[in-house]
């Protein structure tokens, strides 16, 4: 491995690499530079205050970055089958760490959430973690589904579902939920039968009603998001908070580091909530222009998905826009009072170390699949090899 490829920034191999890739990677490091940026402003007063280190949260958000970003280099110079061969080890390893969070007095709590461990002085959120995981484990299934037995497909199911039931027990509605569309959309990709689609669709919506029914918190959050002003100092407040953030940065904003609504008004404005501020310092024509780019993002993704000549290289692809272009939109809809509040957090623009790094990995292999896409000598290696002897899918621990 040459050491160039974990420096960032200094890949020289990159100018040989397809557009899409290329555009890819220059518009995720956009990306970074607009997250940390908007960490800096947002986190700034919360570091001063509780901390005693205004730049607290953002040099541990840089350091975070800096270890995405390795992982992210590393992924674009690995071959996709090597990636995809390890997918279903990490993505039982991660599960198993979620499910030790749901162990009393072992699992953090935050915010009322057994979501957190540590390892040694690190905080680390499995949930975020699996993400990339699930993707790429979850295409390799659904691009050979009609060639699997029966045994492996009810398998994989089966511990997909734990992986969203563990997330929802933590709970963590809104990232079980997401986990849950993303599975769905690439077996909608792969091409899997309506009546399942449907079934699974309907499934998916009485869990979603049961949760709410069951844990009163999830319901008024629903209720508040429907008229947020009917308890403005309970759970209405947030939303309301977020809502000012975004009015107040009219068409030009106020400028950056000139939010007012982060000073101490809106709650967790370095995290799930960090819209707002980016709209308030930016206004109207600094959202529209994060939408462009996360339009163009979208766009190379599904350009990349229909020019991949394998069906889970396109499944990953897909799979990879999903989770950071719809999640971003999700968070934006949450914070502009479209979606009713949730804990998701802006990939690559939120604070935080789990979730930064989960958005790295995802990128990377998606810059892969670009390259791999755009290279018809790696691709026609990929096919021989695919026709010849396909992936195997059997879980290893199973005889």
């Amino acid at each position: 491995m040459n050491l160039r490829h974990l420096i960032p920034f200094f890949d020289t191999t990159a100018q040989d690499w397809s557009l899409e890739a290329r555009v890819l990677r220059w518009l995720t490091f956009v990306w970074l530079f607009i997250g940390l940026a908007m960490v800096f402003s947002a986190a700034y007063a919360v570091g001063d205050a509780e901390q005693g280190d205004g730049l607290y949260y953002f040099k541990l958000q840089v350091v975070w970055v800096l270890i995405g970003l390795v992982g992210f280099n590393l992924l674009v110079h690995t071959p996709v089958r090597f990636i995809l061969g390890v997918a279903d080890w990490g993505l039982l390893i991660v599960l198993g760490l979620i499910l030790v969070t749901l162990i009393p007095g072992v699992g953090i709590l935050v915010n009322g959430s057994s979501r957190w461990l540590f390892i040694g002085p690190f905080p680390l959120q499995p949930s975020e973690l699996i993400k990339p995981f699930l993707v790429m484990q979850s295409a390799r299934i659904f691009s050979q589904w009609n060639r699997l037995r029966w045994s492996i497909r009810i398998t994989w199911l089966g511990i997909f579902l734990v992986v969203v039931a563990g997330v929802l027990l933590q709970p963590n509605l809104s990232t079980a939920a997401l986990c849950g569309m993303m599975l769905w959309l690439i077996a909608l990709g792969a091409g899997l039968p309506y009546v399942q689609l449907a079934g699974t669709a309907f499934g998916g919506l009485l869990v979603v009603a049961l949760s709410v029914s069951l844990r009163s918190y999830q319901l008024q959050r629903i209720l508040s998001f429907l008229n947020p002003w009917v308890d403005p100092h309970g759970n209405g407040y947030q939303l309301i908070q977020s809502i000012l953030a975004v009015a107040s940065g009219g068409v030009w904003g106020t400028g950056f580091g000139l939010s007012q609504q982060k000073l101490f008004y809106l709650p967790i404005q370095y995290t799930d909530f960090i819209f707002a501020v980016f709209a308030e310092e930016f206004g109207f024509l600094g959202c529209l222009m994060l939408l462009l780019m996360l339009a163009v993002y979208a766009t190379l993704a599904l350009k990349v998905a229909l020019k991949a000549s394998t069906t889970v290289h396109r499944l990953v692809a897909i799979g990879i826009m999903v989770l950071l272009v719809g999640q971003s939109l999700l968070n934006i809809g949450v914070a502009t009072g479209v979606l009713p509040t949730t804990g998701l957090p802006f990939p690559m623009l939120s604070y935080g170390g789990s979730s930064m790094i989960s958005s790295l990995i995802s990128a990377g292999l998606l810059v892969r699949v670009a390259r791999e896409s755009g290279e018809s000598k790696v691709v026609r290696l990929d096919d021989h090899r695919s026709n010849r002897k396909p992936i195997s899918l059997k879980p290893r621990f199973v005889k």
